[in-house]
């Protein structure tokens, strides 16, 4: 398949209830942005903003989990972008789902938005492209955060209302981080951390926290991905990619 002038693949997601035209080659949704969008617990009428959305992956998954919330999602590469709009009208979700020109280096008023209920996002890992080798040109953008996450948590923060929720997933050793730069306008933090197996380190980490929130943080039971020697992916991972559970928050 050929879009946007690039070679394309059409995946399924969800145990095949999400269309997703995506590029052949280059960043790819993947298990990250299923997660992402299983952590998503938006509840009817309101309204959730991806920062980043790429070809949509975790933002129609999110959608379609979630059918009565509304969702935009805000990207810079306008292939992606692209990519983005024609998934929304194949997977028929037009009347709930939007796609909008935005960077997050730019800051959140310059969209004339009001802010949202909710907003998730899977930032770029890499900061400094001396820290490993460079990757492919396609991707760049999803690899290398331009500004760092210095950059994108400003605009998370601003996203939502006072009491409104930021979703993250994001490598686990980047955890230290994410909770400094958030902490000075949000707080209430959940973590939960994704262990590839059991007796294996977290490899990333979904982070939750509230606009303006003074709970205590929390540390949920973690999820592992694979057992050894088993089926592909442990039951409880297995349900969540089929889109059968949900990644709750306490």
């Amino acid at each position: 398949m050929e879009t946007t002038g690039r070679a394309t693949t059409e995946d399924r997601l969800l145990d095949g209830r999400v269309r997703l035209i995506q590029p052949a080659r280059g960043y790819r949704a993947g298990l990250d942005a299923a997660l992402l969008a299983a952590a998503c617990d938006a509840g009817p009428g309101q309204r959730v903003i991806e920062a980043g959305c790429g070809a949509g992956g975790a933002l129609l998954a999110a959608a379609a989990r979630r059918p009565q919330a509304r969702f935009v999602g805000v990207e810079r590469d306008e292939t992606a972008r692209v990519l983005a709009q024609q998934n929304v009208m194949l997977n028929g979700l037009s009347e709930r789902v939007e796609i909008l020109a935005g960077d997050v280096n730019v800051p959140f008023a310059k969209l004339d938005l009001e802010p949202f209920d909710a907003v998730i996002a899977n930032p770029p890992f890499f900061d400094d492209p001396a820290a490993l080798r460079a990757p492919a040109p396609e991707k760049t953008n999803a690899w290398m955060a331009e500004g760092g996450l210095a950059a994108w948590t400003p605009f998370l923060t601003k996203a939502v209302r006072e009491g409104g929720t930021i979703t993250i997933i994001h490598r686990a050793d980047r955890l230290a981080d994410l909770l400094d730069l958030l902490s000075a306008k949000a707080g209430s933090f959940q973590i939960r951390s994704i262990h590839p197996y059991a007796d294996e380190p977290a490899k990333r980490v979904l982070v939750r926290a509230v606009k303006t929130g003074r709970a205590p943080l929390r540390l949920l039971p973690p999820l592992v991905l694979h057992e050894r020697g088993g089926a592909k992916h442990t039951a409880e991972a297995e349900a969540i990619l089929r889109g059968e559970a949900a990644l709750p928050w306490a």
